[in-house]
C-alpha cells in the first residue's frame, strides 16, 4: 500500500509560512537585541531547527523507505520534533516583547480568555495529540486519508497543531492564563507517554484497519514511533523537570531572603 502524495499548494504554504515564520523570527530577536534587551541566540537555533524539521518532514526525503515507515518518520518530525523545537523558541514571548503596544494588549487579552488557554491545558492537549493518534491507526481514517491527498493534509495539519498545543502546554515556558504546576503536567506527561507506547506497540503486530502494510514495514514503523516518540518526550520531560527546579529554586530563595535562615530541606 502506497500513501498519496501530499497537496503541492498544501505543501508549497505550509513551508512558504514556515519560511516566513522564522525570519520574522529572526527579525524580531534582532529588534529586541538592538534595543539592548536580552535574547539567547539558542532561542533563534533552535525556533528555526524545527522550521527545517516540519518542512523536511513534509517533503519526506526517506529515499527507498518502506511506506508505512516513511508516514511514520513524516508523523516523528510533524507532529513530535519540530513542535517542541518551535515552542522551545517561545515565540510568544518574542512577540510580546517586540510588538506594538496595542498589539501586545490584544495579545495579552487573548493569553488571558478561557476559550484560547482551554487547548493548551495539559489533559486537554494530550487529548488532542494521542488521542487522535489512536483514532488515526486504530480507525479507517488512515485508509482513507492514504486515498485523499486533501484528507491526508487535513491529518497533517491536525498532527502539527495537535503536537504546537502539547508541547506548548507541558513545557509551559510562555506566559499564560492559569499555567499548571509541574506535578500535573509531569503525570500528564508520563500518562501521554505510556498511551504513545501502547499504541506503537499494538502496530507492531497490526497494521490500522483497512491497510496492507507489509509485516517488516509495520515492525520497522512502530519502532520509530516507539524510540522516536520516547526520545522527544523525554526532551520534553527534561523541559519540565528544569521548570520545576527553577521554580523550586526561586521558592528556596524568596524564603531565605524572609527568614534569614537556609531552609531545611528542598521542596519537590
Amino acid at each position: 500500500m502506497t500513501a498519496a502524495a501530499l497537496p503541492p499548494p498544501f505543501t508549497a504554504a505550509v513551508t512558504t509560512a514556515t519560511v516566513l515564520g522564522c525570519l520574522a523570527y529572526l527579525a524580531a530577536a534582532a529588534r529586541l537585541r538592538a534595543r539592548g534587551d536580552a535574547w539567547p541566540y539558542g532561542r533563534d537555533t533552535v525556533f528555526c531547527a524545527g522550521g527545517a524539521v516540519l518542512v523536511a518532514g513534509l517533503a519526506g526525503p526517506w529515499g527507498a523507505a518502506p511506506p508505512f515507515t516513511a508516514h511514520m518518520l513524516t508523523h516523528l518530525c510533524v507532529g513530535m520534533a519540530a513542535p517542541l523545537l518551535l515552542v522551545l523558541g517561545r515565540p510568544l514571548t518574542l512577540t510580546l516583547r517586540t510588538a506594538p503596544v496595542p498589539l501586545r494588549r490584544r495579545l495579552v487579552a487573548l493569553t488571558r480568555s478561557r476559550w484560547a488557554t482551554l487547548p493548551v491545558l495539559p489533559p486537554v492537549a494530550a487529548l488532542l495529540d494521542f488521542g487522535g493518534l489512536w483514532l488515526l491507526y486504530r480507525t479507517p481514517l488512515m485508509s482513507a486519508s492514504h486515498h485523499s491527498p486533501w484528507l491526508d493534509a487535513a491529518v497533517h495539519l491536525h498532527l502539527l497543531i495537535a503536537g504546537v498545543l502539547f508541547s506548548f502546554g507541558l513545557a509551559a515556558l510562555d506566559p499564560v492564563r492559569h499555567r499548571p504546576g509541574p506535578g500535573l503536567r509531569a503525570a500528564v506527561l508520563l500518562a501521554a507517554g505510556a498511551a504513545h507506547a501502547v499504541l506503537a506497540k499494538t502496530l507492531y503486530a497490526t497494521g490500522p484497519p483497512g491497510t496492507s502494510f507489509g509485516a517488516a514495514d509495520l515492525r520497522l514503523a512502530s519502532q520509530v514511533m516507539y524510540y522516536g516518540g520516547d526520545a522527544v518526550e523525554l526532551a520534553l520531560a527534561v523541559v519540565v523537570a528544569c521548570r520545576w527546579y527553577r521554580a523550586e529554586g526561586r521558592v528556596l530563595r524568596r524564603e531565605r531572603r524572609g527568614t534569614g535562615a537556609p531552609a531545611a530541606a528542598t521542596r519537590w
